[in-house]
């Protein structure tokens, strides 16, 4: 996966939005206010994806590419390394996966507004 392709599938969901909160390499993507994906603009090895704790256990056995999120919480975020051995098609539904978090439990000053948004 190239880091074009990953930005403009997260740009793609509703409601998201892009930023550089951190510094001016770390890419970061939010909906609702809360962070679902971030990755280093320039040297795109990885990307930072929140999941479900037990997912993420299963997913770290079985692939390579997965590991324990570098510089997050452990249990809920995955460091997802791109052209690895996880098939780019299952790195696209680990980004639905980590977007489908957030949106299912936004600030709730943002929930109308996703609902609205999310299909």
């Amino acid at each position: 996966m190239h880091i074009e392709a990953f930005r403009n599938f997260c740009l793609a969901k509703k409601g998201t939005t892009e930023s550089f909160p951190f510094d001016s390499k770390t890419l970061v993507f939010k909906a609702g206010g809360k962070i679902y994906a971030l990755c280093n603009v320039h040297l795109f090895e990885s990307a930072n994806l929140k999941c479900d704790p037990e997912y993420a256990l299963e997913l770290r056995e079985t692939y390579n590419a997965v590991k324990p999120g570098y510089h997050m919480n452990k249990k809920h975020w995955n460091t997802v390394s791109a052209n690895k051995d996880l098939p780019d098609t299952l790195f696209y539904k680990l980004i639905d996966h980590s977007y489908d978090l957030i949106v299912k439990s936004p600030p709730k000053s943002q929930r109308a507004l996703l609902a609205q948004d999310h299909n």
